[in-house]
């Protein structure tokens, strides 16, 4: 592999841009490290929505919701029902048997990494699919004085804030993969998805050696800013910025993120990093493409 760009990508904005990505440089230098702090067992399953996720739109094999499997069933979620079990978090058939089969190999001993590369690779797809880390990591959130792991505050709780508190439960006694402090040491550009930067990419970076990882590496790294037109198209990010005290407005987006990049790619001004302020609608292919390609230009000529 010639010097890989690497999207660090969690949500549907950060997989939707590693797809158009995909289109510009190909499976060949594409890397994409995926958020864990999502998953979640239940069912039997071992749960990665974010690398599943993201292997799902790369095999353009992802549904009209835009985060499912195209023409899943939702069998087995019923006849639970029918037995009165409590689902509460509705998972197709076919994503049912990935989780299935994760827990599986990670129960007799699997990295996540190894067995992910497995799922992806089944399905087609030739990128790597990265997770952040091998070991667990859980974000917790608390609001209404109560902690809830993440998807139930999204799903039970419907991410009703105002959020109290966020912790990324194990990331201290975690680490990135060799292969993520690999892949950022050698890429030749980084470029941080349109993805929630508290609860989506905040998990990355708590792991020790991820800002480290980002600050040393000689890539240029630019962020995607997930605000379209002063707007949060999808999920709680409007709520998360409010609870880390940032605008939700390019300002707010640079200042999360700090000094670990050297520029971002937004639809409003900001004067805090060097910006280039074009559409970041990720609606359409075409829209995708030349988003990961402005990003991509942009980006390396900040190298």
């Amino acid at each position: 592999m010639s010097a890989p760009v690497v999207v660090l990508a969690g949500g549907t904005g950060g997989a939707k841009l590693a797809r158009g990505m995909f289109d510009v440089v190909g499976a060949g230098e594409l890397v994409v490290v995926a958020n864990t702090g999502d998953d979640v067992e239940l069912y039997g399953a071992y749960v990665s929505p974010d690398p599943d996720l993201v292997t799902f739109w790369l095999a353009d094999a992802i549904d009209e919701r835009g985060w499912g499997l195209d023409g899943d069933t939702f069998h087995v979620m019923d006849g639970l029902r029918a037995l009165g079990a409590d689902v509460w978090f509705n998972l197709g058939d076919r994503d049912l048997a990935i989780g299935i089969e994760r827990a599986r190999a990670l129960d007799a001993g699997g990295r996540l990494t190894d067995v992910q590369a497995r799922i992806s690779s089944s399905f087609g797809v030739s990128a790597k699919v990265l997770p952040m880390s091998d070991k667990p990591v859980r974000t917790q959130i608390k609001a209404g004085g109560r902690w809830r792991p993440f998807q139930e505050f999204m799903i039970r709780a419907r991410a009703e804030g105002p959020v109290q508190d966020v912790e990324f439960r194990g990331a201290s006694s975690a680490a990135p993969t060799r292969e993520v402090l690999e892949f950022i040491a050698q890429a030749r550009a980084v470029v941080i998805g349109p993805s929630n930067p508290v609860i989506s990419i905040g998990p990355m970076l708590a792991l020790p050696g991820a800002r480290e990882a980002l600050r040393e590496t000689r890539a240029p790294v630019v962020a995607v800013s997930p605000i379209v037109g002063g707007q949060v198209l999808k999920g709680p990010t409007a709520t998360f910025m409010e609870w880390a005290g940032h605008p939700l407005s390019s300002d707010g987006i640079a200042a999360v993120y700090g000094d670990l990049i050297d520029g971002l790619v937004a639809d409003q001004r900001t004067d805090a990093v060097p910006l280039l302020e074009t559409e970041v609608l990720l609606d359409t292919p075409a829209a995708r493409r030349r988003v990961a390609t402005d990003t991509l230009r942009f980006a390396l000529t900040l190298a």
